[in-house]
């Protein structure tokens, strides 16, 4: 089994599944485990899933409770519960009330992702209604990690992007093409493309 060391999460809502989809076929197999969080009804998970596993040589599964983050993976968070992660590797899934008036939430994710310098994270926000996810870009900001957000232009609702880019803290704004490029390249980088940025690449 091969542990996690760099963790994506991608979140997004209202036009996600075709976004995400667009996203993951620009991506190679890299060396780190992708979460993905959208808010989407319960019977669509299947469906869904099977949807981007096509897209992809990478393991395509719905994150169970108790789970351990992998090298190579793709997750995709269930409906109606909260993912979060137990020492940044393993999966627990939390019964809750809704947050940023949703389950599962970006938000809830992200913010359980823990300090440590033996992971690093990328994270993602997409194309949806709301504020879901930016709380987190700023908290992984606060982690030294890399954030992204898409672009208004090929966004369908740019709410959550728009909230996430509010914060300050998002380092790349990109169509979704060009966020899987940006993502493989941040995995395979060495560590200069971690450290905060002279110039802001979104300006």
């Amino acid at each position: 089994m091969l542990s996690c060391e760099t963790l994506v999460v991608i979140g997004a809502s209202t036009g996600g599944p075709q976004t995400v989809r667009r996203v993951i076929s620009q991506l190679p197999v890299i060396d780190a485990c992708i979460i993905i969080v959208q808010h989407m009804p319960i019977h669509v998970n299947q469906s869904i899933t099977r949807s981007i596993a096509r897209l992809t040589d990478m393991e395509v599964k719905i994150a169970e409770d108790g789970m351990r983050l992998q090298k190579g993976q793709i997750l995709v968070a269930p409906s109606e519960v909260h993912l979060e992660l137990v020492d940044n590797q393993i999966v627990r899934l939390v019964e809750g009330e809704k947050v940023n008036f949703v389950c599962p939430a970006i938000d809830v994710t992200i913010n359980s992702i823990q300090d440590s310098p033996k992971i690093r994270v990328i994270g993602v926000i997409l194309t949806g209604m709301g504020s879901d996810g930016a709380t987190g870009i700023s908290h992984i900001r606060s982690l030294g990690g890399v954030t992204i957000a898409q672009d208004e232009a090929s966004s369908v609702i740019y709410g959550m992007p728009r909230a996430a880019v509010e914060t300050d803290n998002v380092d790349f704004i990109l169509p979704p093409e060009l966020i899987g490029d940006k993502i493989s390249e941040l995995v395979n980088s060495g560590n200069s493309l971690w450290e905060r940025f002279e110039e802001t690449p979104c300006a």
